[in-house]
């Protein structure tokens, strides 16, 4: 089945609201992308360096006139090619982000707010109070960029972007340009725009870990064209992806917080068919949460482990298992319900051949899944 085609069973119709067909030509390069996407939460369009990932996000935001192709947002036509319709990115309700803060370095905090406010009606305009809230940077309103830390400068970006009362944000890669530290900081704020805005956002990204834990739906792109599509969890899950093969494949799994320990310092998550220990939660009882489960932190056993130190031990059954490189194969687990009864959650395993021929492991049979640590993404 072609990568176009392939799309076309991602989405029911009633959630396609971003329809986007391009083709564009570039010396040693062809974007062609057929597309519908869901006009809420955050799609991350995942690939390495110069799959299209920016080019596409060029084109939906008209940054490409000489692209060929449909556009339509929520029913609105931005392009449509065929009649000749190209709707300037000026006039585009939209938001963008790169790499980039790009601040105007002779100009406050607040006067780069309010500079992009300018561009929106009265009538339209978000609350300044409201996007200085959700990326933390009050106390920053009055200082000037050159005063700014890089994840400071790309909260100012983005805020500022909000400040344009967007009906949809772009993001290219905001995160690229900072170090762990940094990008430790700034993503508890991008959870926040996921969970406080109803603006979808397209978020591009090389980086598993960031898709893991900000996206809802996935569109891999490899030289100009779609891969796959679909449900974020799906696709990080697929064993016939380059996700998976990546040295930090995981999954995530959406829970609710159930109860803490403090004798032991833990939380409990329950998560389909079953509960997660966690490191104690700063989070209220009935909050949800996301972790993330590395393949490289699951294990399997034939039988429920009486004795171990590993808290997390889950029945599974095993789905799939296919060959990774050197000495190691990658094992698809779905925990959580069997067939037919509730559904089941995925989990990845990375486990050596030998552990695989030792204990015989194949498709169907019913295991344990031993998680040796759950990472929370907050």
């Amino acid at each position: 089945m072609s990568a176009v085609l392939e799309r076309e069973a991602a989405l029911p119709a009633a959630d396609q609201s971003i329809q986007a067909r391009f083709r564009v030509k570039w010396p040693g390069f062809v974007l062609g992308v057929d597309l519908a996407l869901p006009g809420r939460g955050v799609t991350a369009l995942f690939g390495h360096s110069g799959s299209g990932k920016t080019s596409l996000l060029r084109c939906i935001a008209g940054l490409e006139r000489r692209s060929q192709g449909l556009l339509s947002f929520k029913g609105e036509i931005w392009q449509d090619s065929a009649r000749g319709l190209f709707m300037p990115t000026h006039r585009r309700p939209l938001g963008y982000v790169f790499q980039e803060a790009s601040l105007f370095p002779h100009l406050s905090v607040r006067r780069n707010l309010d500079y992009g406010r300018r561009r929106v009606d009265s009538a339209h305009k978000v609350s300044l109070e409201q996007a200085v809230d959700l990326l933390g940077i009050g106390h920053l309103l009055e200082r000037m960029p050159e005063r700014l830390s890089g994840g400071e400068r790309q909260r100012v970006a983005i805020a500022r972007a909000l400040a344009t009362s967007p009906r949809l944000l772009l993001m290219d890669e905001p995160l690229a340009a900072l170090d762990l530290k940094r990008k430790g900081e700034i993503l508890p704020f991008l959870e926040r725009l996921h969970d406080e805005l109803a603006i979808p956002i397209l978020y591009v990204s090389h980086s598993p870990e960031e898709v893991a834990r900000l996206a809802d739906h996935i569109v891999l792109l490899e030289g100009g064209r779609v891969r796959a599509v679909g449900p974020a969890n799906q696709i990080l899950s697929r064993l016939d992806l380059p996700l998976s093969r990546e040295s930090e494949a995981s999954c995530f799994i959406d829970g609710i917080v159930r109860a803490h320990d403090p004798v032991y310092q833990l939380s409990r998550i329950e998560i389909p068919g079953a509960r997660l220990a966690v490191t104690g939660l700063s989070r209220s009882v009935g909050a949800r949460v996301r972790v993330c489960i590395h393949a490289r932190d699951v294990s399997i056993a034939l039988d429920e482990p009486g004795t171990s130190s590993i808290v997390n031990i889950l029945p599974a059954r095993i789905l799939e298992i296919q060959e990774a490189e050197g000495p190691q194969v990658l094992v698809k687990l779905g925990t959580g319900g069997a067939d037919g009864d509730r559904p089941q959650t995925a989990l990845l395993a990375r486990i050596t051949r030998l552990s695989r021929d030792r204990l015989r492991l194949h498709p169907g049979q019913e295991v344990f899944a031993q998680v040796k640590a759950v990472a929370l993404m907050e």
